[in-house]
């Protein structure tokens, strides 16, 4: 019976998401933007979107974040890039600049749910 679940356990950790990527956590660094306007996506910022290096989570991506501050730990769609959003970074949109700025740098893990598709570069 043990052995059951421990195998159980071992295969549902080691399931890939959508797209091949392992939906185990990663940990990441977290920043906030207040800037309101038009998307990378061509959508208007909105709560529940973030920025992301498109290299790291492409557009479309659908992610779960687990921030250590209240009312962030949720699900986000990557909408966004941003010049200083490089790497394993996530910029995620608020409200009001005085939020961003308290919110600060975090440490968050994040959990991929849906990778968004990897846009190819024409070749020249």
């Amino acid at each position: 019976m043990v052995r059951g679940l421990i195998l159980a356990a071992v295969l549902f950790v080691s399931v890939p998401a959508e797209g091949g990527e392992r939906s185990r956590a990663k940990r990441m660094q977290a920043t906030a933007y207040c800037q309101s306007g038009t998307t990378a996506s061509g959508t208007m910022t909105r709560p529940g979107i973030v920025a992301a290096d498109p290299r790291v989570l492409p557009q479309g991506s659908l992610i779960r974040i687990t921030a250590p501050v209240r009312g962030y730990s949720r699900t986000y769609r990557v909408e966004d890039t941003g010049g200083a959003v490089k790497g394993r970074i996530v910029d995620i949109y608020v409200h009001s600049c005085a939020v961003a700025k308290h919110f600060g740098r975090r440490i968050v893990d994040v959990h991929v749910l849906r990778l968004g598709p990897r846009l190819q570069l024409a070749e020249k």
